[in-house]
């Protein structure tokens, strides 16, 4: 079976990139998901929260030109390019620099999602971005998530036909799929040309303790196979050749002393053992 496997920078609480890397070689993955800087653990409420050094791939050159060669070296792919969105308080044309970026480094697609309540506003800021990010070699990706302004995957696939030319594919999140109301059933039906991208990750049914979405999938999604979603069929379901990345977070084991290896190498084991 091709190894088509890697993991989410979310996985790792934005880990520095040269140790993300390297680790992600270590356990025989393919690539990574990046965000260009440190993750911002204050913007949502965790002020105590310092799991790493901070850094940005945005402002610091050196560590962009050893990240450079350390992909090099270990020969992980960016694959999925990620911090973009359609924001009413934003152009997309002002990621100009950080798309730059992601192409100098071989990034292979760029994703976005929507905040933007206004449709047609969506559908252009979406279709600039993806033409911004087919200038320059990589290809784009439409995500939806059930708090965003495209919320399901019947909406992801009409915004994708609405940015037309086949410019835009759509990601595919295992929990976002799930919560959403869709069935495995449902990827069979679906035109395989039209998923650009896989993410894998467990949860149950229903939000515990009423916790908000955001925070749950942002800090605590279950390890593959110990939660309730049906991921063995899911996986399968896929098209053979997809890329599939962990995003399975998990802010409190991280607080409590468990390793990021020891985490990363439990949730790609998991991942394997269900066909990823």
């Amino acid at each position: 079976m091709t190894n088509r496997l890697g993991i989410e920078n979310l996985t790792l609480m934005g880990m520095p990139p040269i140790q993300y890397v390297e680790l992600a070689a270590e356990l025989g993955c393919v690539g990574v998901s990046l965000g260009l800087m440190s993750m911002p653990f204050e913007r949502f409420g965790f002020k105590d929260v310092n799991l790493y050094p901070e850094w940005s791939l945005v402002d610091d050159l050196a560590l962009r030109r050893e990240f450079k060669a350390a992909l090099a070296d270990t020969r992980i792919a960016i694959s999925l390019g990620e911090g973009f969105r359609a924001d009413p308080s934003l152009d997309v044309s002002e990621k100009a620099e950080w798309l730059d970026i992601l192409a100098d480094l071989g990034g292979q697609r760029i994703n976005a999602v929507s905040i933007e309540s206004n449709r047609s506003r969506t559908i252009d800021q979406l279709g600039k971005l993806a033409d911004m990010t087919i200038a320059r070699g990589m290809q784009f990706t439409v995500e939806f998530a059930p708090p965003n302004a495209i919320n399901s995957l019947t909406d992801a696939i009409s915004v994708a036909a609405a940015i037309g030319g086949g410019k835009a594919k759509v990601l595919i999140d295992s929990m976002h799929f799930y919560r959403s109301g869709s069935r495995t059933e449902e990827l069979a039906a679906i035109d395989p040309a039209l998923i650009g991208y896989a993410q894998l990750c467990d949860a149950p049914w229903e939000p515990v303790d009423g916790k908000p979405y955001l925070m749950e999938s942002t800090f605590g999604r279950s390890v593959p196979g110990e939660g309730e979603f049906p991921l063995h069929d899911w996986v399968a379901a896929l098209p053979a050749d997809l890329h599939i990345g962990i995003e399975a977070p998990a802010l409190a084991d991280l607080m409590e002393g468990l390793s990021p290896r020891e985490h990363a190498a439990r949730v790609v084991s998991a991942a394997r053992a269900l066909g990823a």
